[in-house]
């Protein structure tokens, strides 16, 4: 039995441990869903939508008690409050939409024929989920899956053990049903066994492109749907008639908050050339001002990354790109410990050579290049491996969408960044995966069409 454990970054030590279930165990989990999937889809939706706000509700009551319990376990500093307005803010639209949204396609009724296509629960949705904003990221399939008639497995990542169990728990004293939303502790190779047993009807990823590839390789062959979200290397673009200090002080938080652990974190800033050194001299003034230190004191505005091995990764990618050229711009904070505290850089004289330009970083640096109008911008934001955001600064709204026409990106941004709108698709392209959550067309994602060809008897 494999024993899942959640280190702190802040001291090392461990918050929670959980035993994994063996493969029997999680599929006997999975086959009461299956057996209650037909009785939950028959529920009105109204019921269903009231039953998982009730559900979203009891998070936020418990709010208090997780924003420190997410400090500890993946370092977010307690003066932010959490993700409570986020995540409530995505399921209240999701239930919002949702008779529009799983309402029949009408096609056509006349004397002989009614047609139409209803939307289909596919029946059993797996969400894996993220460290990174765990409740967040989960109630972006969560919320819809179940309010179109699926019941819900739910893994989260190792690094925030706790917050699925929380998720259930709260779900369950709403009035949801155990065997409709269940939380599973799984290791790699049990998760990956239950996806090739067909196990689910439809999988839901957000993580690494490595994961995402496993996962897809797994689910090869049984026609079962995957949506992913892999992360990406966000740009910003701040072009000549910008509002500079919106556009320095957005984009530098966008690169540097929840220490740059953000799917849509900025990772990348290219500035015309006229607005460069003050936007350079803003960017430095604004990160030399952070504080750094532990997540559960109040005045500390930069945590600990979520764990070694991503700080040891952003450590590397500095330090080649300096040895290839860039310049570091902040000095070496007192409270850097050479591990989960990490000093937030800012890079100039950087090349799409270095890997800090093309490989996610998913850390607290960002490079800044200079360029000399909207075709070199264009040419080096599309110069990625990654397609989820680009952000736009120009107060020319329509100049705006002529370039965000010709950015390979699921979205593009104008004088804001790092916000998810759930009103809108959350997709991407390239190696940021596929599909798409939120908004009508995450109620696609996550039903299937069905045609209804009636022919009426007449006499």
């Amino acid at each position: 039995m494999t024993l899942l454990t959640c280190i702190s970054p802040i001291d090392g030590s461990i918050v929670a441990e959980r035993n994994a279930s063996d493969l029997s165990e999680a599929q006997d989990t999975i086959a009461a869903l299956r057996r209650a999937r037909a009785d939950w889809a028959a529920r009105p939706l109204q019921e269903r939508i009231d039953l998982v706000m009730a559900g979203v509700n009891a998070i936020g009551a418990m709010n208090d008690e997780i924003v420190p319990e997410l400090a500890r376990m993946m370092g977010r500093p307690v003066r932010y409050g959490g993700e409570f307005r986020g995540f409530h803010e995505r399921a209240a639209h999701m239930a919002q939409i949702a008779q529009r949204s799983l309402a029949p396609i009408e096609v056509g009724e006349d004397a002989t024929f009614k047609r139409m296509i209803k939307r289909i629960p596919h029946g059993v949705v797996f969400v894996v989920a993220p460290w990174n904003y765990p409740y967040m990221t989960a109630i972006n399939t969560v919320a819809p899956a179940l309010i179109a008639g699926n019941c819900v497995v739910l893994k989260h990542a190792t690094q925030t053990l706790l917050v699925g169990e929380r998720m259930a728990q709260a779900f369950h004293d709403a009035g949801v049903p155990k065997d409709v939303f269940a939380n599973l502790f799984l290791d790699h190779a049990t998760t990956s066994d239950l996806i090739k047993a067909r196990s689910f009807d439809f999988i839901n990823f957000t993580g690494s492109v490595g994961a995402g590839a496993q996962i897809e390789q797994a689910a090869a062959g049984t026609f079962v749907g995957v949506g992913t979200e892999l992360g990406g290397k966000d740009p910003g673009y701040a072009m000549d008639d910008a509002d500079l200090t919106a556009a320095v002080e957005t984009l530098i938080d966008g690169a540097m908050f929840n220490s740059g652990q953000c799917c849509c974190g900025i990772e990348r800033i290219y500035v015309h050339e006229t607005l460069y050194d003050a936007f350079l001299a803003k960017a430095i003034e604004i990160v030399k001002g952070y504080k750094l230190g532990n997540p559960l004191d109040s005045d500390t505005t930069i945590g600990p990354m979520a764990h070694k091995r991503f700080a040891d990764e952003v450590r590397a990618q500095i330090a080649e790109a300096i040895d290839m050229g860039a310049v570091a711009h902040i000095p070496t904070f007192p409270q850097d410990n050479g591990g989960t505290y990490l000093t937030p850089q800012i890079l100039t004289n950087v090349t799409h050579d270095m890997r800090v330009m093309r490989d996610e970083s998913f850390g607290p640096v960002v490079g800044i290049m200079p360029v000399k109008n909207d075709d070199e911008a264009i040419a080096l934001m599309n110069d990625s491996s990654f397609g989820l955001t680009a952000s736009l600064w120009t107060c020319d709204v329509e100049r705006a969408e002529h370039v965000g026409d010709r950015i390979e990106t699921g979205t593009v941004f104008l004088n804001r960044a790092d916000y998810l709108d759930p009103g809108l698709c959350w997709t991407g392209c390239k190696n940021t995966g596929r599909g798409g959550g939120l908004s009508e067309i995450g109620y696609h994602n996550l039903t299937r069409p069905k045609s209804y060809h009636l022919k009426k008897v007449t006499s």
